[in-house]
């Protein structure tokens, strides 16, 4: 199996950043793509981006696109989520996912983080 430990969640005010980080263990071998998620009170989880863990290709959300940068550090089987210029809409539960095959829904994911609170005030 894999296990997802997250890590960075927090307060921020608009405009701030911050960096979610995902440590990978277990079944490591197996993982295609690493995912990040959020979800905000009464709404469906939402994919936000990911990156294939050997070719470290990226891909995010319309809506994250230029703001937020998945990044990986193979040694340390960890991927980050860095957040800049985070609007207050964007205050949820971030959820680091893994996939044993490549997919922009949640349904492809595999494994699944705790879930780290990330508040943006205004």
């Amino acid at each position: 199996q894999v296990q997802l430990v997250e890590s960075g969640g927090g307060l921020v005010q608009t405009g701030g950043s911050l960096r979610l980080s995902c440590v990978a263990s277990g079944r490591t071998f197996s993982i295609y793509a690493m995912g990040w998620f959020r979800q905000a009170p009464g709404k469906e989880r939402e994919f936000v981006g990911r990156i294939t863990w050997r070719g470290g290709s990226t891909y995010y959300s319309d809506s994250v696109k230029g703001r937020f940068t998945i990044s990986r550090d193979n040694t340390q089987n960890t991927v980050y989520l860095q957040m800049n210029n985070l609007n207050p809409e964007e205050t949820a539960v971030y959820y680091c996912a893994a996939a044993e095959r490549d997919g922009l829904d949640k349904g492809a994911y595999d494994y699944w983080g705790q879930g780290t609170q990330v508040t943006v005030s205004s």
